[in-house]
């Protein structure tokens, strides 16, 4: 169970120091309030661990993943009437990650010094972004903190599913790529190095192709530090300039206009639009707001400029419809439907709807990219590699034929 220290004030004045095995941080309040004790502070033992600890708390991050547990826990807690303040303590007393762990301890100091919940949250960014935030605030001012954790968690679900997908897609083409550059770069400084002085001292003619590989092993093994220098310094370079909006810009612009892979990222920025809008106008959220809050959350420049746009357009007077139409990047088919949404009044099931559909699309947009990244890596890898080899093993051939 988790050791807790504690300093407190006894009846009779005197300070008080010690520490208390129990299994949460509510229970070991509860204890020592029943001994008479006043607290002026209680804390995991771990809290004042080694600096090695510490420190190692420093880089430990809260992750996607981290965040949709937490959501359902609370969804779950909220909805069995567990008191807020209650529920904070016994989550960061629980949490295996050390930096939720502590961020969650900050917001039931936050709450029991009477502050919101929502107030609370938006203290920690990095945690809870602006989207998280005003949707636990909407809950507060609507009395159903209960279903808008449950709405948040659903949404973090769906939205972790989808990117995860997205994501584990490009890790085995990745790692096909990465090896098969290893390989090459083994055999051009190392292995052809030595076979090549073989043919060069038999005095026999060598093949252009075979001419051709030996120098390039020549210059990678000439220069091949300069190559990796460059390299470096490139990526170094590269990552910087990513870092920039004029870099930003460019990326996201060459997601959704590269061949192959352009369907399959459109398709996940409209899921995300779609159902941002739709959980943040189920939660009773203005619809300005909600564009708002989804162009800060949707994860790419360009289409972050186009709600931007919109949003002016909405507070203009216009329609979603109407300021969100004439993109190329938004189809005319969502265009439609919201605007049949805006006809009926049923916005948020018609944003619902094309959530859904967006999200099945990304699914099938990931198997068919794979399905075809998977033989095109093996192909290119048995072309470099058998090339490599014939312009190698098909001189030497030629030399021993001509011995015997």
């Amino acid at each position: 169970m988790p050791l807790f220290n504690y300093n407190a004030i006894d009846q009779a004045g005197s300070e008080s120091k010690g520490s208390i095995d129990t299994i949460s941080l509510d229970v070991a309040i509860a204890s020592l309030q029943r001994r008479g004790l006043v607290i002026k502070s209680i804390d995991p033992a771990d809290a004042t661990g080694s600096i090695f600890s510490k420190e190692f708390a420093l880089f430990s991050g809260v992750s996607s993943k981290d965040v949709v547990v937490l959501s359902r826990q609370l969804s779950t807690l909220f909805e069995a009437q567990v008191s807020a303040l209650r529920i904070f303590r016994l989550l960061a007393s629980e949490s295996e990650n050390p930096t939720l762990g502590k961020a969650l301890t900050q917001v039931a100091d936050d709450l029991q010094a009477g502050s919101s919940i929502s107030k609370a949250l938006s203290k920690h960014p990095k945690i809870f972004s602006d989207f998280y935030v005003n949707m636990v605030k909407s809950g507060e001012e609507s009395g159903k903190l209960d279903e808008i954790f449950v709405f948040l968690a659903d949404h973090l679900d769906r939205t972790y599913e989808v990117n995860s997908k997205a994501r584990n897609a490009l890790i085995y083409p990745a790692f096909v790529i990465f090896t098969f550059v290893v390989v090459m770069a083994l055999m051009l400084t190392v292995v052809i190095p030595k076979i090549s002085t073989i043919l060069t001292d038999s005095g026999q003619d060598i093949p252009l192709y075979t001419q051709v590989v030996i120098g390039l092993s020549q210059f990678l093994v000439s220069y091949g530090l300069f190559i990796v220098v460059a390299f470096i310094v490139g990526g170094f370079f590269l990552w910087r300039f990513l870092g920039t909006e004029a870099g930003k810009l460019s990326l996201d612009s060459a997601k959704i206009n590269t061949p192959f892979v352009r369907n399959l990222y459109r398709k996940l920025y409209l899921s995300r639009i779609a159902d941002n809008m739709n959980t943040m106008l189920s939660s009773g959220i203005p619809m300005v707001r909600a564009l708002e809050l989804t162009s800060g959350v949707v994860g790419n420049s360009i289409y972050k400029r186009i709600l931007d746009e919109g949003t002016e357009a909405v507070k203009g007077g216009r329609t979603v419809s109407d300021a969100l139409g004439n993109r190329k990047e938004i189809p005319g088919i969502m265009i439609q439907m919201i605007k049949v949404g805006e006809e009926s009044g049923e916005l948020g099931k018609i944003l619902k709807t094309l959530s859904a559909f967006y999200r099945r699309e990304v699914v099938n947009a990931v198997d068919t990219l794979v399905d075809l990244i998977e033989p095109a890596m093996i192909v290119l890898l048995g072309l470099g590699v058998g090339f490599l080899l014939a312009s190698v093993l098909i001189p030497i051939y030629n030399i021993s034929s001509n011995i015997s």
